[in-house]
């Protein structure tokens, strides 16, 4: 040994005071751990519970349909330039566990007091039920959503759901339509579209176009408040390809306040309406006997004296008692001429062209508000004769407006939708009639506006052309003489025909600067020329100057048979 002791080592494990320490917090460690992972997997349960009860307890009692679950909210809705015209807003809904509300009817007096609109009685009755699930009141503003729960009521909770907004309001309403409280379309584009916007979630676009719609909108509210109407509807067509950049019914309603709306203001009269719309049917019996080949523009008609068919009598508003070519029959717009020009072309040949341009049968158009035409059955000789004047047939002014399209769109009819079509999308229409008879048909436009009943709609520069529409409206078996429905339908420009505008007044009323008179001329013919006026620039239509060879290529010279000058209804 060499005398040096080895180094002291102290011993490797815990002292056996240590060690037992060390377990105990170990154990300690151990069951907390395991109470809070029974914790956690409790309240995952739980929250697991509260959403089965929310999807098939909640979304089922709420929609009344076994099963069914919430899908998402609807899509948007936009006009053609992509301004919104309907959206969903995530809100609050109220309901009640009425086996928790200790007090039901002092619950329901509190309510009330709140939200005001409520029916304190049947909350009373719907939180004494027992029920496990009852609505009190849907779609809650925040500030009712933090009133509710200042007042502590127990029982009580939220279900959040999406509620339909319509920025615009009253405009396009009826075009829009409206949804249920589940998010249901049950009108308008939000039905027929339900599929797109609710069920797959994807953004609508419309032709609608907000500006034009709104020009459309405020020009025939004016013509209504001027003449007294009753009512009012009215369009904007692209002839080429069918878009409706604008319509509007009047009067209208709000869809964000369906409860404040009369059922009457609902009805769209644009597309559901079916009327008698009088001379503006003149334009297809000249374009059917001008495409038949009975009658030619210098053709003349004898309109000396009244027809007498039957028990009936046909006669002109302003008569002229001669003889009347085409054009001046378009120009005064002569009742006797247009029947006797129907007459020629016969009662099947007059059901052939006038199911050919789709005037028997509803307008495809995607609204579930569609009229169906009245028409006669059988279809006699006297109706030949009345339809050739705008009488004795019924079809909704959308029909009326997509016939009339065709006809001065070189013979093409395109079919009309209230969806934007896509950039360069290959337009197909039909032929209606040759493209002879729409230049011919576009002359006789072009002379309503220019010297015949039409005068009031010329907007200087757009070289207007059109047909007015005065009818009797009936009641019962009878027409009622002085309650009518007045209208004009006006194209521009008429040598490249682009967009047609059509306004109809139901019962307007003379006035001093009309003369009294409240016909179509008068009262509907106005308003167009303000609305060209005012989308021509929106549209891209620029004004044109002095151009003697167009007014060479629209001008049918008729001759002045009466010593004062040829006369002009105002029809």
């Amino acid at each position: 040994m060499t005398g040096l002791s080895r180094p002291f080592a102290a011993p490797c494990g815990p002292t056996g005071v240590a060690r037992h320490t060390i377990d105990r917090a170990r154990t300690r460690i151990l069951v907390a751990g395991a109470a809070f992972l029974v914790a956690f997997l409790a309240i995952t349960a739980r929250l697991g519970d509260l959403a089965l009860i929310e999807r098939d307890t909640g979304s089922r009692i709420a929609r009344g349909t076994p099963g069914d679950t919430y899908t998402g909210a609807r899509a948007d809705i936009t006009d053609r330039n992509g301004v919104l015209l309907a959206t969903s807003l995530a809100t609050a809904s109220l309901f009640g566990d009425a086996r928790l509300v200790p007090n039901p009817e002092e619950a329901a007096k509190k309510l009330a007091t709140v939200l005001p609109d409520i029916d304190r009685k049947v909350i009373a009755e719907r939180l004494a039920s027992g029920r496990g699930f009852v609505w009190i009141k849907r779609n809650l503003t925040p500030r009712q959503e933090y009133a509710v729960n200042a007042l502590g009521i127990p029982g009580l909770d939220f279900k959040r759901e999406d509620r339909r907004v319509y920025p615009m309001g009253t405009l396009a309403a009826h075009v829009l339509g409206f949804t249920d409280l589940d998010g249901h379309g049950i009108s308008g584009v939000e039905m027929s579209l339900d599929n797109q916007v609710h069920k797959r979630g994807e953004t609508a676009a419309l032709s609608i176009d907000v500006r034009v719609q709104n020009v459309l909108t405020e020009a025939l509210r004016q013509a209504m408040a001027d003449f007294n109407a009753i009512g009012a509807a009215g369009l904007v067509l692209d002839v080429r390809n069918g878009e409706i950049l604008a319509m509007t019914s009047l009067p209208g309603f709000d869809p964000n306040r369906l409860n404040e709306a009369k059922k009457e203001n609902l009805f769209n009269r644009a597309t559901l309406g079916v009327y008698e719309m009088g001379s503006t049917f003149k334009i297809f019996t000249a374009a059917m006997a001008l495409d038949y080949g009975t009658a030619t523009l210098a053709k003349s008609y004898d309109a000396t004296k009244p027809i007498q068919i039957s028990r009936f009598t046909i006669n002109d508003y302003h008569a002229e008692r001669r003889w009347l070519s085409v054009p001046e029959i378009f120009e005064v717009s002569s009742n006797i001429g247009a029947a006797r020009m129907a007459i020629e072309v016969g009662p099947q040949r007059q059901h052939d062209f006038l199911a050919r341009v789709g005037l028997l049968k509803p307008s495809p158009v995607e609204l579930p508000e569609n009229g169906a035409p009245l028409v006669p059955n059988p279809w006699k000789d006297i109706n030949t004769m009345t339809i050739g004047f705008g009488h004795g047939i019924s079809v909704t002014p959308l029909q009326l407006a997509t016939a009339a399209a065709g006809i001065v769109n070189d013979g093409v009819m395109v079919s009309p939708t209230i969806l934007k079509r896509a950039p360069g999308e290959t337009v197909i229409g039909t032929r209606v009639v040759s493209q002879r008879t729409s230049l011919e048909m576009r002359k006789l436009f072009r002379l309503v506006v220019s010297d015949g009943t039409g005068k009031n709609a010329d907007a200087k520069g757009y070289l207007v052309g059109g047909k007015t529409g005065t009818a009797e409206k009936t009641e019962g078996r009878h027409y009622a003489r002085h309650a009518l429905l007045s209208s004009f339908l006006g194209v521009f420009p008429i040598n490249q025909p682009r967009y047609l505008v059509l306004a109809m007044l139901d019962e307007p009323h003379g006035n001093k600067k009309t003369h009294g008179y409240a016909t179509g001329g008068w009262v509907a013919a106005p308003a167009v020329k303000q609305v060209i006026e005012r989308i021509a620039p929106m549209l891209d239509v620029m004004p044109i100057g002095p151009a003697p060879e167009i007014d060479r290529a629209l001008k049918i010279e008729t001759a002045d048979k009466t010593p004062g000058g040829r006369k002009v209804a105002s029809n």
